[in-house]
């Protein structure tokens, strides 16, 4: 589960744009959905739409693990940080995603810390 969280996070902070659709094929079912307080979509195209949104939102940010990796069946939880990768992280939250064949097929995800306006 330590791998796939790490895939799963290495998609989020891949810029180039084939490089990122390689990562999201690879770490994600075809018909995965991803739903967090500000967005919810389904599949390849619409994930790689998200995390590119993101990236544009916060050019400079990182993703990183904030904690270890609790699993069991087909189902994990991780908490993540978001920031700039020599500051304290801006942004903390936590997804669930549950798996189909040692892939993501749902993320339910959580903000935990946002900044205020």
């Amino acid at each position: 589960m330590n791998t796939v969280v790490a895939q799963y996070l290495e998609a989020w902070n891949t810029r180039e744009p084939a490089d990122r659709r390689a990562a999201v094929a690879r770490v994600f079912t075809p018909d995965a959905r991803y739903t967090d307080p500000l967005v919810a979509v389904t599949g390849h195209a619409e994930l790689e739409a998200a995390i590119a949104g993101v990236q544009a939102q916060f050019p400079d940010w990182t993703f990183t693990l904030a904690g270890p990796v609790d699993a069991h069946h087909d189902q994990l939880r991780f908490t993540w940080a978001l920031g700039p990768a020599d500051a304290p992280a801006i942004v903390i939250g936590f997804d669930v995603a549950t798996l189909t064949d040692g892939r993501i097929d749902n993320v339910y995800g959580f903000l935990d810390q946002v900044p205020t306006a």
